[in-house]
């Protein structure tokens, strides 16, 4: 259906309305107590708030697609996924309502003073985006009713409007996204559409999952048309053509798909896995730091050992206590540690070349004898985060490469290509080579209130420093 998708003129029309409401941002700590018992009244709630802000993220989403500088909108591959986000778009908006009986909606969606306790504790910016675009303004503070359309009391267009002189209110998530409803057995009405609504966001997920080959594929379409050699990074300086618009594009972009992306896994998650203990959807309340990176770890050299054909690759130290846990999402700590340990074991296996595991035993600079200096991947508990710091003996980066680390489709590995039919996910998408490695990690470490930052000794070696939010209290930075 996607190959065909066109949008409407009436569509447009619905996507530009929606695309005038601010996004509703959200923080990990929301999402874990609103999720602890997951009633069909609460998964109906949380149908309800996605209901609302999915459309407003898409139709954002989709507008800039359609505009983008420098005649990139244009690219097939651009093209491609807009359509995909226009036609999820369409879905939800399209929904059929939910018929409830007066007592039943009147149960469901009235407020009280008990109600009013378990409102979910107030989000707070990340203090790394605070003068970035990324700071999220609005996101929490002031922002949307919309009435979604299977609730509430629509207009027309499916959304229902707070107005403030000329400004577009939403009810901020504090307030629109309720940690308990009553303890009821609910009708089968509420089973149904909260069966329907998870296959309806699975189904958009799964459309999604080549997005990011997708949209690198378009910029390399960009790139050839304009002239440009592969590798290049977007958005430093001397580059032209318009690569500081493009990579501050692709930040947002991106940063709008973890978003979409998590807010859906979710809402698909609590409707569909059994209950675990500590587990609220596919967040882990006990996230146990030390196995995540122990784990990733053990990816990556596997990966290293294959890729140089290598029977034992550089050693990595993990100092790490062995019992730290804190709320978090596994799958984004392994991606993020997993690439970022991809790039110190490279670094050091081509310092010192794939046959270096062999060499005789002998004095190394970094005090052992003999192999590899190792990486070590030390962690330290703050008050407020839990820092990662990742060390190798690589040959560092010269001060003149530091603003390219930064940008997309910056490589220093030659020959490398996207296939044109390639769909996966992505954690599984091929992106060593492609520049997107270090620029994707710490989106996923912004996300979540946390933070990326590389230190470079040039002629020795690297430090990167993964900050993560302890607290949990940040709100989705949302552009």
């Amino acid at each position: 259906m996607s190959a065909t998708f066109r949008i409407s003129p009436a569509l447009w029309d619905k996507i530009h309305h929606f695309a005038s409401f601010p996004q509703t941002g959200v923080s990990l700590q929301q999402m874990v107590l609103f999720g602890q018992h997951p009633s069909q009244g609460t998964l109906l709630k949380a149908s309800q708030f996605l209901a609302d802000e999915l459309p407003v993220r898409l139709a954002h989403r989709v507008k800039e697609l359609d505009e983008l500088p420098h005649n990139l909108s244009e690219m097939l591959s651009i093209r491609k996924v807009k359509n995909w986000y226009a036609q999820s778009f369409e879905e939800l908006i399209n929904l059929p309502p939910l018929p409830l009986s007066p007592a039943a909606r009147q149960s469901l969606f009235s407020r009280s003073d008990k109600a009013d306790k378990n409102i979910l504790l107030e989000s707070v910016p990340n203090p790394s985006l605070i003068t970035s675009y990324l700071d999220g303004h609005g996101a929490a503070s002031g922002s949307a009713v919309k009435s979604g359309a299977p609730y509430g009391d629509c207009s027309g267009s499916g959304i229902s409007v707070l107005r403030n002189g000329n400004v577009k209110l939403r009810v901020p998530a504090e307030r629109s996204y309720y940690a308990q409803t009553p303890s009821q057995v609910y009708p089968p009405e509420i089973h149904d559409f909260n069966a329907r609504f998870t296959k309806t966001l699975d189904a958009i997920k799964r459309r999604h999952d080549p997005t990011v080959t997708t949209v690198a594929q378009g910029v390399l379409e960009w790139q050839r048309a304009k002239g440009i050699k592969p590798g290049m990074g977007l958005g430093v300086s001397g580059y032209g053509l318009g690569g500081d618009d493009v990579q501050a594009w692709l930040d947002r972009f991106y940063m709008s798909r973890i978003g979409i992306r998590f807010l859906i896994g979710q809402h698909v998650a609590l409707n569909t896995q059994q209950p675990h203990k500590d587990y609220v959807g596919i967040i882990c309340t006990q996230a146990n730091v030390h196995d995540i990176l122990q784990e990733a770890i053990e990816n990556a050299r596997f990966v290293c050992e294959e890729h140089y054909a290598m029977f034992r690759g550089p050693p990595v130290q993990l100092i790490c206590p062995a019992h730290l846990t804190f709320p978090y999402v596994p799958g984004h700590l392994s991606h993020i540690v997993f690439e970022l340990l991809k790039n110190s074991l490279r670094a050091v296996v081509e310092r010192f070349g794939a046959d270096y595991e062999d060499h005789l035993p002998k004095e190394t600079s970094h005090g052992g004898h003999g192999g590899y200096p190792p990486i070590k991947v030390i962690v330290v508990e703050g008050r407020e985060d839990i820092t990662i710091k990742i060390s190798d003996e690589g040959g560092g980066i010269p001060r003149s490469a530091i603003p390219l680390i930064w940008t997309y489709m910056y490589t220093t590995m030659a020959g490398q290509s996207i296939d044109q039919d390639f769909h996966a996910s992505d954690f599984q998408a091929p992106m060593a080579g492609f520049g997107y490695g270090l620029p994707l990690s710490r989106l996923y470490a912004r996300y979540f209130g946390g933070d990326l930052r590389l230190i470079s000794m040039d002629g020795f070696g690297t430090d990167v420093y993964i900050h993560l939010n302890k607290l949990s209290s940040s709100r989705e930075p949302l552009p």
